[in-house]
């Protein structure tokens, strides 16, 4: 065998990044199981609990405190609540679970203090199985993420539901890119071409596909492994090191920037926000959420921050405070844009005095601009 350097270079990355997709698949393949388990003891106890008239409607809220409070912050009622879904529309797991983790026995299977599963029937309260064909469980868990399976979980009609599933797997979609294409009527839009096979291969090359290297980047990974949201959210490494800058940058001003968190987690009905940067601004007395784009200016950039702006002034707006101001950086391979939103900023006085306090917009471009130069390396 002629091994020369380069040969070694490639053989040690291949086996890294070979590893490091298995671990992915490993970590999700364990995440969906363990929230399938958990439905099912919800969804068993909300129909056999001996005390469950005691806690009523109220079982999920309840149970969050407690897991909360002994367990891991993740458990929310909402989390909960995704479970129990899960564990009610995708029956078929359950097959997957017993092939992992081993057949009942004496009544229980491997799984610790599981719900009584006789044979192959399903577990008291199980949900009937689908009537249309449904998609094998081993390929829901193994193909897909959790948080594609919530993504999918959103909608209601079971065969649009498979063909979503069947795509994502057939393109290896990322979670951005299943949005994106249940977004644009993907669905809808097949059931109207004449060929449906050419918007397919159409669909399937502009398609972005996953990559699992960033599998645990996953915010209900990072939830399941312990991890915290600053460790792991950023989008790419270039990402990460403009946000450490940009973060210091502001501290160093002394205008009176008080940081308060990183990738600070917000929910919004059911949807889940990350804001990059989340500033207290002691003279204007308002926070200041910032989201930093490693892409081009697009309008929805500004929708998505103008929402965080919103809901922290609705949620987090305390007595005397002013309204937030969001910032918005976006980067280009030429230039840096940088835009300002405001929250009803009707008052001139403290438009006058935000002004003055924060940076200006050429300011913030010169930094970004340099920045970016700096950390990618002058290209």
């Amino acid at each position: 065998m002629n091994l020369d350097f380069g040969s070694l270079v490639a053989a040690i990355r291949h086996a890294h990044e070979h590893m490091a997709a298995r671990a992915g698949r490993a970590i999700n393949i364990s995440l969906t199981l363990r929230n399938w388990v958990v439905g099912a003891h919800i969804r068993e106890y909300e129909q056999n609990g001996s005390d469950r008239a005691q806690y009523g409607a109220q079982v999920l809220e309840h149970l969050a405190r407690e897991l909360q409070s002994s367990l891991d912050k993740c458990y929310t009622d909402r989390y909960l609540r995704l479970c129990r879904q899960i564990y009610e529309t995708y029956p078929q797991i359950r097959k997957s679970l017993i092939s992992k983790f081993g057949g009942p026995q004496n009544g229980k299977s491997s799984i610790s203090e599981w719900p009584a599963l006789p044979g192959t029937d399903a577990p008291a309260g199980a949900p009937a199985p689908p009537a249309r064909p449904a998609v094998d469980g081993d390929a829901l868990v193994e193909r897909l993420s959790f948080t594609h399976i919530v993504e999918i979980m959103k909608i209601r009609d079971p065969l649009k539901r498979a063909f979503y599933e069947t795509e994502c797997m057939r393109g290896n979609w990322s979670v951005r890119e299943l949005k994106r294409q249940i977004g644009s009527l993907y669905y809808e839009r097949s059931g109207l071409s004449g060929n449906k096979e050419k918007l397919a291969a159409l669909v399937r090359t502009g398609a972005q596909t996953a990559d699992a290297r960033l599998a645990v980047r996953d915010p209900y990974v990072f939830e399941f492994l312990g991890l915290r949201p600053r460790e792991v959210m950023g989008e790419s490494d270039l990402e990460d090191a403009l946000l450490d800058r940009l973060q210091d940058f502001l501290l160093e001003l002394g205008h009176g920037f008080c940081f308060e968190g990183r990738q600070r987690r917000i929910l919004i009905g059911e949807t889940c926000g990350f804001v990059d940067l989340v500033f207290y601004h002691r003279i204007l007395k308002c926070h200041v959420p910032i989201e930093l784009k490693v892409a081009e200016f697009s309008h929805e950039h500004v929708g998505q921050l103008n929402t965080y702006v919103s809901w922290y002034k609705r949620n987090m707006m305390g007595e005397g405070d002013g309204p937030p101001v969001g910032i918005l950086l976006c980067t280009g391979k030429d230039h840096a844009l940088v835009e300002y939103a405001l929250a009803d900023m009707d008052n001139r006085l403290f438009v006058s005095k935000y002004q003055l306090e924060l940076p200006t917009r050429e300011d913030m471009r010169r930094f970004l601009e340099a920045q970016l130069k700096e950390v990618s390396g002058g290209r």
